[in-house]
């Protein structure tokens, strides 16, 4: 089982990145995916989740509204859309997994068991 996180860059104030979160070894169909991001020195922070089953997704209101969490079923693939992307939006942002067994704690980062290495999203005029 892997994730393969990718997209990151630098973009300025206002602009738009898509991170993706490629899945290996297994298909996304029963998996909860959840993103987070961490800046150097503070707690990792739940960014978004979809679950795969039924497609709910879940945000926090810092990126509600701005951030968007989908699926291609057929590269078993998920992805983050970031819009109007702010300096406080600064971080390097990790994919992971976890099995839905039912789990509501979705925000969480303790509950996934697999996790993408980072990608670092730079936001800078």
């Amino acid at each position: 089982v892997q994730l393969q996180a990718c997209g990151g860059g630098l973009v300025q104030p206002g602009g738009s990145l898509r991170l993706s979160c490629a899945a290996s070894g297994f298909t996304l169909d029963y998996y909860i995916i959840g993103w987070f991001r961490q800046v150097p020195g503070q707690e990792r922070e739940w960014v978004s989740s979809l679950y795969c089953s039924d497609g709910s997704t879940y945000y926090p209101d810092s990126v509600k509204g701005r951030f968007t969490i989908s699926r291609a079923n057929a590269k078993n693939t998920v992805y983050l859309q970031m819009n109007s992307l702010k300096p406080e939006d600064m971080a390097v942002y990790y994919c992971a997994a976890v099995e839905d067994l039912g789990y509501r704690e979705y925000d969480i980062d303790e509950l996934y068991d697999y996790w993408g290495q980072g990608t670092q999203v730079t936001v800078s005029s």
